[in-house]
């Protein structure tokens, strides 16, 4: 039985989202609520805090399991075994990148050309410090609550901050000078409880679940069926996760199945078509599942 924390906040929505693609909803009495459940054996409870500390309370045991970013576990130094990443982040199914950056006018074309007392901004202390002290520049690095992209040029003559597009940052007037890492969301466990066989295997099964559904978003599942005549030319421009499934109708010929990415069905399908593919479907799939 699995003590789960999953990320209030930014990821909230889309982790909550995908435990309920994965038919693991999360239950919980409002918004609000801290505390949740999951209607499933191998999870005893779950509840819902800020991913900043989740690195910390998993090491410590607290939990067994949690849902971060790989930048709140460096920023901690927490001590926990990494389950693999889930290719999530708030909006997109990009990283996020936790990059320096100065006004759009700066001179400064990396953190070589910052001066010594450069102004620094940000939410992640631990991780900035590191970073100026590796690369030789003694930085006054002070704690950011929020907005920091804002306190250039008056509180600040750099920042470092996450970001995911971008779009913030080019909006705030700032140029990005270097990228300190890339962080996509991560699952951790508390090394004793990953070490216990029986709460290893049940990690192993939701993550199983979890992946399936991020394996499966992007892709479809086409259907289709071809003469014996057009077989080689259909499946010349049919692509495939690995190879597609073929099994012989009963009248002749052949029923077609294959997984391909949904941004290129738009021209798969007319292709088929042309190639003498008939009767077409295109069905969503809930997981993948190699």
């Amino acid at each position: 039985m699995l003590r789960v924390v999953l990320p209030k906040g930014s990821l909230e929505k889309a982790t909550l989202e995908l435990f309920e693609a994965a038919d693991l909803p999360v239950n919980r009495s409002s918004s609000v609520d801290y505390q949740a459940s999951i209607d499933d054996p191998r999870i005893e409870s779950v509840r819902i805090l800020r991913p900043q500390e989740i690195p910390t309370y998993v090491a410590e045991g607290l939990f067994d399991i949690g849902i971060t970013g790989r930048d709140w576990v460096e920023e901690t130094g927490a001590v926990v075994e990494s389950l693999g990443e889930l290719k999530y982040s708030k909006n997109t199914s990009n990283p996020i990148r936790m990059v320096v950056a100065v006004a759009g006018d700066s001179p400064a074309e990396s953190v070589k050309d910052l001066p010594n007392g450069v102004r620094v901004q940000t939410e992640y202390l631990e991780s900035t410090r590191r970073y100026f002290e590796a690369n030789g520049v003694d930085a006054n690095i002070r704690l950011s609550y929020g907005a920091t992209e804002a306190k250039i040029p008056d509180i600040a003559d750099c920042v470092v901050e996450i970001t995911e597009t971008g779009r913030a940052l080019k909006a705030a007037g700032l140029k990005v000078i270097d990228v300190i890492l890339t962080s996509y969301t991560e699952v951790v466990a508390n090394p004793a409880a990953y070490a216990d066989p029986e709460k290893r295997k049940a990690m192993e099964q939701i993550m199983t679940l979890l992946n399936g559904v991020l394996d499966a978003r992007g892709r479809v599942m086409l259907k289709l069926n071809v003469t014996a005549e057009n077989k080689d030319a259909v499946l010349a421009v049919l692509p495939s996760m690995k190879s597609p499934t073929i099994n012989d109708l009963s009248g002749g010929g052949f029923a077609v199945e294959s997984v391909v990415e949904k941004k290129t069905v738009n021209l798969v399908i007319p292709a088929l078509r042309e190639a003498g593919a008939t009767d077409l479907v295109e069905m969503q799939i809930s997981k993948i599942v190699p």
